[in-house]
């Protein structure tokens, strides 16, 4: 059994002295590699050095839109430096949220327009965060075409929409909101979508897994989530495994994600 966790933050404090062995347990229930976002500007470099710590984590850069609040001007400018790093495997975490008590639409929308524009510039996917703003984000996606696809983290949009990304070449991010049982609507999505449409999350040490609440989710949980994806879509769990770790490597461009 071979799975990647395609979004971890294990760069947060609450792993400080456990990160060795979350990545351990992980890897002893077959969760091999890990994608690690990072959320502002401050946290870059811890992203980064967890990649020279860890050769199977896999950073990505980004102003996350829900901490505008600690995002500066000259940010932009620095993770546009850091973006040809060799281990850089894409762009984010960055989106839209259009929760009530959010910051404004249109900083949101500026803030996302220049990351796309760099994720363009350099050919990397972007890992997008999307709240109650999917047809928006579909918007800006189409308006500034060129960018290396991605995946939609914790995708929770309509049939249609997730259609239209995959038109656009995104992947859909799969974790632990599937395992509760009032999330029909997501549970249809996955028997009715096709596999090659998926890659699998956990969004740790956050969205716990149905029965997991109130401790910090971990990298281990992608078994979890893709044992209820292969019960759920009548896929094995070894085909779960295959597919979504092709996804993974075709949409982060890394070969060596074997």
């Amino acid at each position: 059994m071979h799975l990647i966790d395609t979004h971890c933050h294990l760069d947060f404090e609450v792993f400080d002295d456990c990160r060795q062995q979350v990545v351990e347990q992980a890897m002893q229930v077959g969760v091999r590699q890990f994608v690690v976002p990072s959320v502002t500007r401050a946290r870059f470099q811890n992203v980064l050095q967890l990649a020279n710590n860890f050769p199977n984590v896999y950073p990505a850069l980004g102003l996350h839109p829900c901490f505008i609040s600690e995002h500066q001007r000259s940010d932009i400018d620095v993770l546009q430096g850091l973006l040809s790093h060799s281990r850089v495997c894409a762009l984010g975490e960055i989106g839209l949220d259009a929760r009530e008590g959010m910051v404004a639409m249109d900083i949101q929308l500026a803030l996302f327009d220049e990351q796309l524009l760099l994720a363009r510039r350099f050919s990397k996917p972007v890992i997008l965060h999307v709240v109650k703003a999917h047809d928006l984000v579909l918007s800006r996606l189409r308006r500034i075409r060129g960018q290396a696809g991605g995946v939609v983290h914790a995708f929770s949009g309509s049939e249609q929409q997730a259609r239209e990304y995959a038109k656009l070449g995104f992947y859909l991010g799969m974790g632990g909101s599937l395992t509760y049982s009032r999330a029909t609507k997501l549970q249809g999505l996955v028997q009715r979508l096709p596999l090659k449409w998926w890659v699998l999350e956990t969004d740790a040490p956050d969205m716990p897994l149905q029965g997991f609440q109130g401790r910090p989710n971990t990298p281990s949980q992608v078994r979890r989530v893709a044992e209820k994806f292969s019960e759920l879509s009548g896929v094995s769990l070894e085909e779960v495994a295959e597919q979504t770790n092709l996804n993974a490597r075709q949409c982060f461009g890394v070969d060596h994600l074997l």
